[in-house]
């Protein structure tokens, strides 16, 4: 009769525990890199935004003379800072408690909402600066400033591909949450 090591498990139970964390690692480096990314986009369109001035003939125009960009530059800053932030959190190895689920959830569902009204609301500021508004006799800026427009341009694109990437992390934060853990029970 042949000793049993009760100890060590079977080797088909090793490989499945191995596969699992496997596979629990190359999340952690996806969801790790899908929180990097952003502060990438969101430091360029930050940056872009930040140096954009233009002066002519017809006056000085910056940034910061409009609320919509100003709002921009905050909210790609912010977001910038939480995603360099949450991805040295997520990299780190552990188990995920529930309270760090929802906070994660929570945040990541904000930072979409937050980066994507800059973003929209930069694009409309930047309709109205491209086609004017003759109801209000507000005429086409980017006539006279076209680098200005351009910039403003590039910078509200680059924030849109942000918005890609919150978008995604809000969809990986839900579902981690989600799939481990049951939805508050309201008494």
């Amino acid at each position: 009769m042949e000793k049993k090591d009760e100890g060590n498990p079977p080797m088909a139970v090793m490989a499945s525990r191995d596969e699992n964390e496997d596979a629990k690692s190359s999340m952690r480096t996806v969801e790790t890199m899908l929180r990097l990314v952003p502060v990438a986009l969101c430091v360029s369109a930050l940056v872009v935004m930040l140096k954009n001035t233009q002066t002519n003939d017809y006056g000085s125009l910056s940034y910061s003379d409009l609320g919509a960009f100003r709002y921009l530059v905050n909210a790609n800053g912010i977001c910038a800072g939480y995603s360099l932030l949450s991805a040295v959190i997520v990299s780190m190895p552990g188990a995920w408690t529930m309270p760090q689920a929802w906070t994660f959830f929570l945040l990541d569902q904000v930072l979409t909402y937050v980066i994507l009204a800059a973003g929209t609301v930069s694009t409309e500021v930047l309709y109205l600066a491209n086609k004017g508004d003759t109801s209000i006799a507000w005429s086409a800026a980017c006539v006279s400033f076209g680098g200005f427009c351009h910039k403003a341009f590039i910078s509200t694109v680059i924030t849109f591909v942000a918005v890609i990437f919150y978008a995604a992390l809000s969809l990986v934060s839900s579902y981690k949450l989600f799939s481990k853990y049951d939805a508050p029970v309201v008494t």
